[in-house]
């Protein structure tokens, strides 16, 4: 099974209960009605920020652990230097 199959199976039945919820077809454990009807608008949101916030943390730790892989900084510097190179012949000004 495939990443976006698991994410469909998990995402469609999940959102079919929010939707269920937000409508009040359902009822939300353990919150009375009033309160479950000031909280469940905002969750699309919450959970948007908190992706945001996930992504964000995850690019800047592989930023900061970047240099912990010798090998691929190597690389990527051999890369930049072959690119420099290639637009110099081509008579771009890179420095």
């Amino acid at each position: 099974m495939s990443r976006a199959t698991r994410f469909l199976a998990l995402a469609i039945p999940l959102t079919l209960l929010y939707l269920l919820a937000l409508a009040s077809i359902i009822p939300v454990p353990l919150l009375d009605p009033a309160k479950a009807s000031l909280l469940l608008p905002v969750i699309p949101w919450w959970i948007l920020v908190s992706f945001g916030a996930y992504s964000l943390g995850s690019l800047g730790m592989g930023l900061l652990k970047f240099r912990d892989c010798p090998e691929a900084y190597q690389e990527l510097l051999l890369e930049i230097s072959q690119a420099k190179n290639q637009l110099r012949d081509q008579g771009v000004s890179v420095d």
